[in-house]
């Protein structure tokens, strides 16, 4: 049976920031997927640090390159931890999105949350944004892959924003949740 191509672009909460990426999620994922015996090929296309506009600025090329039929987009905490424009974090995401939908691939975004630092109304907004994007482009929603992570510091790294490797089965049952009834 051909594999068919599911394409995480992410930051380094996909990229398994800290940790073994034997370990993190995605490739939890790909065995998952492997053990399920469904025919995908899991491709992280996941950097740290990323901001959606470098997201943006990577989709297109990643999306001819391995015409994914499943794409799970795993971006903007860091626009939200460097305080950056949420209307151009949006923008960007929705512009991920429409590439990927005229590609015909089936999205998952990953919501995220932010510390309040920014205050509430920053980071309601920001949270927002994926609510948002989910309703209107009618697509998979993951509300927050960190829910029930982020607040427990046993599965946080001592800089409180990457997830430790006892945290990763956790967020990949998460993503496994919403990426089953598509597979």
């Amino acid at each position: 049976m051909p594999e068919k191509n599911l394409l995480i672009i992410g930051d380094s909460i996909s990229a398994a920031y800290g940790i073994n990426p034997d370990k993190g999620w995605v490739s939890l994922l790909a065995n998952k997927i492997t053990q399920s015996k469904k025919p995908y090929q899991v491709i992280n296309a996941s950097i740290s640090g990323d901001t959606t506009a470098n997201g943006l600025n990577r989709i297109k090329p990643l999306m001819d390159k391995y015409k994914p039929a499943i794409v799970i987009i795993e971006l903007g905490g860091n626009d939200g931890l460097r305080g950056l424009s949420i209307k151009q974090m949006k923008n960007n995401l929705k512009k991920m999105i429409e590439i990927s939908l005229k590609q015909k691939s089936r999205i998952i975004l990953a919501g995220m949350r932010i510390p309040p630092n920014y205050g509430k109304r920053y980071t309601d907004a920001f949270y927002q944004v994926y609510q948002d994007l989910s309703k209107t482009s009618n697509i998979e929603l993951i509300p927050f892959i960190l829910e029930g992570i982020g607040d427990k510091s046993e599965l946080m790294q001592a800089d409180g924003i990457h997830p430790t490797d006892q945290a990763q089965p956790l967020i990949m049952q998460r993503v496994w949740e919403k990426l089953g009834k598509i597979l």
